[in-house]
């Protein structure tokens, strides 16, 4: 653990980046395998008309993690803690219910993605592929539990900086048109399925996991005891809270251009092209189009990104599971539970990449029931004292609960109506 004081963040630059890690880490869950079929999908169909979608939906996730991060903090206990610590029984296990609903469906994303590189790059069969990926996890969580949060976020932040590297590569090559780019800053919709491709984009980029595993991530990291208690208590806080911005800044701000970048890629190369509706078939095209290189890259891209936000996402259950039923479940119990649906999917033969889109939108239906605890807790004054989140910050981050419900309203209304 960083020290935090002489030579902490106070200290100037050194200082904060000595601190910076945790939000890379949640990070991962806003690159992993469900944004790559989501945003490869909708920049294959429709051009850059949801690229709105991926801006908005990032600068929410900035001030989210943010919140839940302060929340982790000042308290010294993650959300989930908080959650099992002031919910009654059936409340409790009802939200653990819906957060390990969540929690497959985030799986389902990780496992298949990485199932589908291993396929691309070594010819894997997919369900043999998917049950490497699983393990794989459950060696990078060793990590962690071995050798410590540093350890483990090294090692995350290693795959982050591969699959970032394997996304971008295709822009350096791909024919991007300006005024097309611009236009997809313009907010709107084409149809109902451009609804239901905007959920799975929102749900992919603002992750429900992400939000629970971050209190986590940055109370590990900064505040091993439990609680910041000593005199110089706000002095440390107040450093640790700047070091945080600067942290989720910068980590979602390369989360957000590898998004952009997938979108891109798959409007300047795709339109057009048959078979471009999964990730295989936009692996071929792109290999075709661009190079045998851009499409390795943007295979070994998809691996890092299944094994890195596979390991974060397993992380993320096994905080909520504690916090919620105040019980530890043992890590192979836990990958099982996650995994083994993904491994039925790909064993039956249904689309992959649609099963990852459709696994996003449930992970976009399970945001306000991240969402709105956490912001009833970072509010609550006999909680949070002198640092509950009050005035614009506060309003800010409800109507970002706002437009989420609202989107996912209109996706339950047209998927009816349809």
């Amino acid at each position: 653990m960083a020290r935090v004081g002489r030579g902490g963040p106070g200290a100037g630059g050194a200082g904060v980046f000595r601190l910076l890690g945790p939000a890379f880490v949640a990070a991962v869950a806003y690159v992993d395998p469900g944004n790559v079929a989501a945003n490869v999908t909708a920049g294959a169909r429709y051009g850059y008309l949801l690229l709105w979608v991926l801006v908005a939906g990032s600068a929410m996730a900035v001030l989210v993690q943010y919140l839940t991060a302060r929340l982790g903090l000042v308290t010294g206990r993650s959300l989930a803690e908080l959650m099992g610590q002031r919910y009654r029984r059936w409340p409790r296990r009802a939200a653990w219910l819906q957060a390990e609903i969540v929690a497959v469906a985030t799986d389902l994303a990780e496992v298949i993605g990485g199932a589908i590189a291993l396929q691309l790059l070594f010819g894997v069969p997919l369900p043999l592929g998917g049950m490497i990926v699983g393990l794989a996890s459950m060696g990078l969580l060793a990590v962690q539990t071995r050798r410590g949060q540093r350890a483990f976020e090294g090692v995350i932040v290693t795959l982050l900086a591969v699959l970032a590297v394997g996304f971008l590569a295709g822009l350096f090559v791909a024919p991007i048109d300006a005024g097309d780019l611009a236009s997809g800053l313009v907010p709107r919709f084409a149809g109902p399925d451009t609804v239901l491709l905007a959920a799975s984009m929102l749900g992919a980029t603002v992750m429900p996991h992400a939000i629970y595993a971050h209190s986590a991530l940055a109370r590990d990291r900064h505040v091993p005891r439990g609680a910041l208690r000593d005199a110089g208590r706000d002095r440390r806080l107040a450093q640790l809270l700047r070091a945080t911005r600067w942290d989720v800044l910068v980590a979602l701000l390369v989360a957000g251009t590898v998004n952009v970048a997938m979108l891109v890629l798959a409007a300047a190369s795709l339109p057009g092209q048959p078979g471009t509706d999964t990730i295989e078939g936009a692996h071929a095209v792109i290999a075709q189009a661009l190079g045998a290189g851009i499409g390795t890259a943007f295979a070994v891209g998809l691996l890092a990104s299944g094994l890195a936000s596979t390991a974060v996402g397993a992380y993320a259950g096994g905080s909520i599971a504690g916090g919620l039923l105040h019980v530890r479940v043992p890590l192979v119990v836990r990958r099982a539970v996650t995994i083994v649906p993904a491994v039925v999917v790909l064993a039956v033969g249904i689309d992959p990449t649609w099963a990852l889109v459709l696994s996003q939108v449930v992970l976009s239906l399970g945001i306000p029931f991240a969402l709105v605890p956490l912001l009833r807790l970072v509010a609550a004054r006999d909680l949070m004292g002198a640092w509950r989140v009050t005035g614009w910050l506060l309003a800010a981050a409800w109507v970002v609960v706002a437009l989420v419900v609202a989107l996912n309203v209109a996706l339950v209304v047209l998927t009816v109506a349809g």
